[in-house]
C-alpha cells in the first residue's frame, strides 16, 4: 500500500515540474514578442544612420543620403536624405562629417534627436571622385622627351629646377593622352617642356617643366710652360672635354698656329685674350716709295706716294701723294701696292 501511494507522489510532481517549464517558456517568448514589438515600434517611429568611415562621390555637393544608409520610418527616411552636409569645391578637397554634426542638421531639419539612432563609424571622410596624375609622372614623362629631343646636339644632361603641381581630373578621365614639346627659353642654359593633357581627344590642361642644361665643352690646356711668342702646337697644348653651363661656341676650333702673347704656366685654360695671330713680316717701311692705285670697273688710276708707317698687309697706314702732297689713308695689299680708303 505504501508503495502505490509512493508512485502516485511521484507522478504528482512530474506533473508540477512540466507544468512549470511550460510557464516559463511562455513567460520567455511573451516577453521576447514585447521586446520584438517594442524595436519595431522604435524603428517605425524613428530612423537609424550608418556611417561608414570613408566615402567617394562623383559630382561636389553633399547631402546625408548621399554618404550614409538610412533606414526606419519612410517620411523620416526621405527627409533626412535631403539634408546638404557641404560642398567640394577645390581639386583635391575632403571634407570630415562627424556624428555630431550630421545630428546637429537632423534636429535642424525638425527630426527630433530621440527619433535617431547612430551605428557604424564616428566620422566619415567624404573625397570626389577624382584621377590624379602625379608631378613624378609629368617630370618623368618631359625627360624622356628631351632625351628625345634634344635642344643641341651638345647637350649631355638636364636636371628639373622647376616641376609642376599634380594635375587632378575630376570623375574618371578617358583615354587620357599627353602631348609634350619644346617651347623658347631665353636662358642658354635651360630648357621648357609643356606638356598638353588630353581626354577623349580634348585639351583638359597644360603643365610645365624646367630644366637645366649641361653642355659638352672643348677647352685647350697647356701641357707645358709656354714662352711668350712660341707658337701653339699638339706638342705643347691638350684639348679637354667637360660639362659646362653654357654651349661650345659654333666656331670653335683648336688654336694651333697661333702665338702666345705672354708667358703662359703649364695646366693653364687657354682663353682668346692671351694668344694671337702670327705676324705678317712688314712689307712697307716708312719714307718707302709705294704705289697708290685705285682700279674700278671702266677706269685705272695709279699714281707714287711716299709712307708714313711701317704696315702689314691688310693694314692701313697713312701715305703721302707725291704729286699733291696730301696725306690719305690707304689699306695695303699683298703685292705691296696701296688703295686709298675713301
Amino acid at each position: 500500500m505504501s508503495k502505490k501511494k509512493s508512485t502516485r507522489t511521484q507522478g504528482h510532481k512530474s506533473i508540477r515540474t512540466l507544468i512549470t517549464c511550460t510557464l516559463m517558456i511562455y513567460a520567455i517568448f511573451c516577453q521576447g514578442s514585447a521586446n520584438i514589438k517594442a524595436d519595431n515600434t522604435k524603428k517605425d517611429s524613428g530612423i537609424q544612420v550608418y556611417l561608414p568611415r570613408e566615402v567617394t562621390i562623383k559630382d561636389s555637393n553633399l547631402s546625408l543620403g548621399r554618404v550614409s544608409i538610412i533606414r526606419g520610418q519612410e517620411s523620416l527616411v526621405a527627409k533626412a536624405s535631403e539634408i546638404a552636409l557641404g560642398r567640394l569645391s577645390v581639386p583635391g578637397q575632403k571634407i570630415v562629417i562627424d556624428r555630431a554634426m550630421v545630428l546637429s542638421r537632423l534636429v535642424c531639419n525638425g527630426i527630433p534627436a530621440s527619433k535617431v539612432t547612430f551605428t557604424g563609424a564616428e566620422k566619415i571622410t567624404v573625397r570626389k571622385q577624382e584621377q590624379i596624375i602625379r608631378s613624378s609622372e609629368l617630370v618623368k614623362l618631359a625627360s624622356s622627351f628631351l632625351e628625345k629631343n634634344p635642344p643641341a646636339v651638345s647637350v649631355c644632361e638636364f636636371n628639373p629646377i622647376r616641376k609642376p603641381k599634380d594635375f587632378i581630373i575630376t570623375g574618371t578621365g578617358k583615354d587620357i593622352r599627353f602631348s609634350p614639346r619644346l617651347v623658347q627659353n631665353r636662358a642658354r642654359n635651360q630648357a621648357r617642356v609643356e606638356i598638353t593633357i588630353l581626354s577623349g581627344g580634348k585639351k583638359i590642361g597644360v603643365r610645365e617643366v624646367i630644366f637645366r642644361l649641361k653642355y659638352n665643352f672643348r677647352q685647350a690646356v697647356t701641357k707645358v710652360n709656354i714662352p711668350t711668342g712660341a707658337i701653339i702646337s699638339p706638342e705643347n697644348v691638350k684639348i679637354e672635354k667637360r660639362a659646362s653651363n653654357n654651349p661650345e661656341p659654333a666656331d670653335w676650333k683648336p688654336p694651333y698656329g697661333l702665338i702666345a702673347k705672354r708667358q703662359i704656366p703649364a695646366n693653364t685654360v687657354l682663353r682668346p685674350n692671351i694668344l694671337g695671330p702670327v705676324m705678317s713680316p712688314i712689307i712697307t717701311k716708312r719714307n718707302q716709295k709705294v704705289l697708290i692705285r685705285i682700279d674700278r670697273p671702266g677706269f685705272l688710276i695709279t699714281v707714287f706716294g711716299k709712307a708714313m708707317q711701317d704696315g702689314r698687309a691688310g693694314e692701313y697706314i697713312k701715305v703721302r701723294n707725291v704729286d699733291s702732297q696730301r696725306i690719305i689713308l690707304v689699306k695695303i695689299k699683298e703685292d705691296g701696292s696701296v688703295e686709298p680708303v675713301f
